[in-house]
């Protein structure tokens, strides 16, 4: 399990990127949210989409669930 994050502030594309705890692009606290601890990043980016429609992997951290 990983605990995983959305970015509160989107990309220049309009997408919210979701990292993990550890990921060395992980926003700072106030621009983040908290998504909870999960297996994979499938559903993290699932749990982001219920706050931000247009959710995305990060391509670091999170690469199986990045889409360009």
């Amino acid at each position: 399990m990983a605990t995983y994050y959305v970015n509160k502030q989107a990309q220049a594309n309009g997408d919210h990127e979701v990292h993990k705890s550890d990921c060395r692009y992980l926003p700072s606290s106030e621009n983040r949210k908290y998504l909870g601890e999960f297996s994979n990043c499938k559903d993290a980016v699932k749990e982001a989409k219920k706050t931000y429609s247009q959710s995305n992997g990060c391509y670091t951290c999170s690469n199986e669930c990045h889409t360009s």
